[in-house]
């Protein structure tokens, strides 16, 4: 392997499109007719913000846009740079506008990163258009971004590219022999290049630094530079997929996780949960949140779900991967294939909002402990109603609440599971207050 020389350039930024016609992927924004593509051919700029995974162009499409509107590209990483970056930033874009009649265009690197002060900072040079604002996030603009920028600036979702678009961006690598790898003549096989495609899941820049790792670890074989099969699962090896704690990926998979179980998918909620824990994710906190699936989708439908839930969370922290695993996996299977309720759910949240409206409401004085004399002389818990010496068990026609309230009927069970025999049951019991009242 030959070392680097000093102007050595990574091929991942050797290979960005310098036309429209090279970029790949995003049509649907940039498709023929769409409004992106038309605003770029006819040189038309407007502030926006490019949302979308790593390795999918987005600083590529920035610089497109520059050189097709003749605009100046200055660039700030939002990790680095401060206030005082983006005042150098606005008075260069004064100067080109003053001297050289063109538009400037700042783009920002990870623009979730920024704070409320920074983002304020460049507000009103994006307003009276000194400024053309390009950010690019990986993270939801709505929770990262001002509203204040988020008004000025159109937002337009990147997506991750298909495995058919990395295969085009691999295959261009090898061919071009000014930027890319031509001038190797590599002989790699159809298969490995869509088993690389396949492994940058998603991710350009990801496809080229491993397509340029495996080019330096290239063979002689028969007097041709010759990329093996063996050579390529080496190195991409161990390569996680696309999971960012934090990030929108997190949420969005824990979501399916818990989505795929209410929906009584068992191989959906097996394919996210282990989607998780390819990426890395703690296992303690899928077994976390798997408890909560538990009380909150199945309650006492089944409340067997509960307890392997929890079962499942020891084992992990006792034994830790793979035995952990396995047993979250088995919990997860149990839960979206139990029956389903959300009563419990329903009941607590309806009793939090009562509360909320109704304030410290008193305790029934019937309800009260009295282990002094005096609270025995107010009158705390004469007459209470000892539930065990009345006939089953139920005091028919006591009362639990404040007295204020009535009876809200929090707790509504579902007819599947278990809780149609606990609906029974309290039907029965509704019944014998009904006759104790008449």
């Amino acid at each position: 392997m030959t070392e680097p020389s000093a102007d050595y350039r990574p091929l991942a930024d050797r290979m960005r499109p310098r036309t429209l016609h090279a970029y790949t992927g995003q049509a649907h924004i940039l498709g023929p007719g769409k409004p992106l593509r038309q605003a770029i051919e006819e040189g038309k700029l407007h502030s926006m913000i490019l949302w979308g995974p790593p390795g999918t162009g987005k600083t590529s499409l920035a610089r497109l846009l520059a050189e097709y509107t003749n605009a100046e590209f200055l660039t700030l990483s939002a990790v680095l740079a401060g206030v005082k970056d983006i005042r150098n930033a606005v008075a260069a874009a004064h100067q080109i506008r003053d001297m050289e009649s063109r538009q400037t265009i700042l783009f920002i690197d990870e623009a979730h990163r920024f704070n409320k002060a920074q983002q304020d900072a460049f507000l009103p040079y994006v307003e009276d258009g000194t400024l053309v604002f390009i950010g690019a996030t990986t993270e939801n603009p709505s929770f990262e971004l001002n509203s204040a920028l988020l008004s000025r600036a159109r937002t337009y979702v990147i997506k991750r590219l298909d495995p058919e678009d990395l295969r085009i961006i691999i295959d261009a690598a090898l061919d071009d022999a000014e930027h890319g790898l031509g001038d190797l003549s590599l002989d790699m096989p159809g298969k490995l290049r869509d088993s690389l495609a396949q492994a940058a899941d998603g991710d350009a820049r990801r496809a080229l630094n491993l397509l340029e790792i495996v080019s330096d670890l290239a063979e002689d074989i028969d007097g041709k530079r010759t990329i093996a099969p063996a050579t390529l699962n080496e190195v991409i090896a161990g390569g996680s997929r696309r999971f960012d704690k934090g990030g929108d990926d997190f949420y969005d998979q824990i979501s399916a996780l818990h989505k795929s179980v209410r929906g009584s998918s068992p191989d959906g909620a097996l394919y996210w949960l282990v989607r998780m824990l390819d990426g890395g994710c703690d296992p303690l906190y899928i077994a976390r949140r798997v408890v909560r699936m538990a009380s909150e989708d199945i309650g006492n439908a089944d409340p067997r779900a509960l307890t392997l839930s929890l079962n499942a969370w020891d084992v992990q922290e006792r034994l830790g991967s793979p035995e952990g695993e396995l047993a979250i996996a088995q919990a997860v299977i149990y839960l979206a294939c139990a029956a389903k309720s959300n009563a419990v759910y329903k009941a607590y949240n309806n009793a939090r909002a009562d509360i909320g409206k109704t304030g410290s409401l008193e305790v029934p004085v019937h309800l009260r402990n009295a282990p002094t004399k005096l609270m025995k002389q107010l009158g705390y818990g004469k007459t209470y109603r000892y539930a065990h010496d009345e006939t089953e068990a139920y005091a028919a026609g006591e009362n639990y609440l404040p007295e204020e309230m009535g009876r809200p009927g929090y707790y509504q069970p579902v007819a599947r599971g278990l809780e149609i025999k606990i609906a029974a049951k309290l039907a029965h019991l509704r019944e014998l207050d009904r006759k104790y009242k008449d």
